[in-house]
């Protein structure tokens, strides 16, 4: 068999694979919800932090300050992008 052969087969039999729905099991309902009020949670503290950051750069601007908390907007984003990531998952998993 040659390689372009076996690769064709390869990807007939990915193509064949089922691709249910995510249906949670019985008894789910309680942990969705807490998932739930989680990520309200979590998107309200991303949005509070970025607020007080943008407050902590207006008066540490007008101090002569303004690179002081660069350090703290980064980890303040890349936290507001795996809080964005988890959103989705949990999106995903409930099914919306």
């Amino acid at each position: 068999m040659s390689l372009s052969l076996l690769t064709a087969e390869a990807v007939n039999v990915l193509a064949a694979l089922p691709d249910p729905d995510p249906v949670a099991p019985p008894g789910f309902e309680g942990v969705t919800t807490l998932l739930g009020w989680a990520r309200w949670g979590v998107l309200v503290a991303a949005i509070l932090s970025l607020l007080l950051l943008a407050v902590m750069f207006m008066f540490n601007s007008r101090r002569g300050e303004g690179g002081e908390h660069v350090k703290g907007f980064v980890i303040t984003i890349i936290a507001v992008m795996i809080a964005g990531a988890a959103t989705s998952l949990v999106g995903f998993i409930a099914g919306a």
